[in-house]
């Protein structure tokens, strides 16, 4: 079987497409808590879930998806973004979707399973090279290259 070639900016491109749709689904969820919701009825919200310490979470949630969101679109600190945003949509799964089944329309847990996996995806393999953190910190020297780990 012969190897699969493909450009080397390719898995960069991927990732930037991700990124791109993934963190303006959080800046648009984060931005809808912060200045529609608010705070307070963001809590209000969390309390009714049964969702403990409803005013540290409510910020904890707001701003991981608000800069944890504006994160991703720009490539910078991404394996951190990744996780805190992981970690809100655990909160997420166990709060307001567990135990309502799989389809988003019947308030199942789909929707925060596809964003939490890409989440922790992003927070693995880290931004790509079309990222703040490539132009800031670029690849480290004793980085192995992709092509040899495929290979």
């Amino acid at each position: 079987m012969l190897p699969l070639r493909r450009p080397p900016a390719l898995p960069d491109a991927g990732l930037l497409i991700g990124r791109l749709a993934v963190g303006v689904i959080f800046v648009a969820h984060g931005w809808q808590k912060v200045a529609d919701t608010g705070h307070s009825g963001v809590a209000a919200g969390f309390d009714k879930l049964g969702i403990p310490l409803p005013d540290v979470a409510a910020v904890f949630c707001s701003y991981v998806e608000l800069i944890g969101g504006i994160a991703l679109i720009v490539g910078l600190l991404v394996p951190v973004a990744g996780v805190l945003i992981a970690v809100n949509m655990a909160g997420a799964f166990w709060y307001a979707h567990r135990g309502q089944g799989l389809f988003l329309d019947e308030g199942g847990f789909e929707y925060v399973m596809v964003l939490g996996a890409a989440a922790l995806l992003f927070a693995a393999t880290g931004a790509g090279r079309f990222s703040l953190d490539a132009l800031l910190w670029g690849r480290r020297e004793n980085a192995p290259d992709r092509e040899s780990v495929a290979a």
